[in-house]
């Protein structure tokens, strides 16, 4: 199966689909709150405009996908804008992800519920991370995803546990629904 996801995101990306776009505008909202420092980590970074935006804000980022197509769109993007980019082509279903800490790490419209625990371990403390995944709500205006790729009500707090939600909003955004969470590790008592 994981050759058949790397074959059909490359096609999308050769075909020029998920076209390069800037970062979310509530991230920008909530620019005291994201590191200006550290290392970060873009999961499932397609073609990297999460990763483009940690590597613009200062941070050593690196980017995983599976996809080597959208990685190459990504380093692509990163030598336009004169920032430095690391890629790691990766089935996060089987292979593990770079070892952290991390100042900062991004979950985009990818849900593996398994991941999120080992994600959290790989935020320093002060660390954040931001996620936005589409809800089961999506599905009363939108075939796709499916339903395995989509997050029940709330659920994206639950999976963000231990973490500290620093902003949390679920609902409709344009012509989506999805959860959006920044959250951060707590500093050691």
């Amino acid at each position: 199966m994981a050759e058949d996801d790397r074959a059909r995101w490359d096609r999308t990306f050769r075909e020029g689909g998920h076209a390069d776009i800037g970062p979310p505008d509530w991230l920008a909202e909530l620019d005291a709150e994201l590191p200006r420092a550290g290392r970060a980590l873009d999961v499932a970074s397609g073609a990297g405009r999460l990763a483009l935006f940690w590597a613009a804000r200062g941070l050593e980022t690196h980017a995983v996908d599976i996809s080597l197509e959208g990685l190459r769109r990504a380093r692509d993007g990163a030598s336009r804008a004169g920032l430095e980019l690391k890629t790691h082509v990766l089935d996060l279903e089987w292979q593990t992800l770079p070892e952290g800490p991390y100042a900062a790490i991004s979950c985009f419209h990818y849900l593996q519920r398994d991941l999120f625990p080992k994600l959290a371990t790989l935020l320093a403390p002060g660390g954040v991370l931001a996620c936005e995944i589409a809800t089961v709500r999506n599905l009363e205006r939108n075939p796709k995803p499916s339903r395995r790729f989509l997050l029940e009500p709330n659920e994206l707090l639950r999976l963000c546990a231990p973490l500290e939600i620093v902003c949390y909003r679920e609902g409709w955004q344009a012509d989506r629904c999805a959860a959006r969470v920044l959250a951060r590790r707590p500093f050691p008592a």
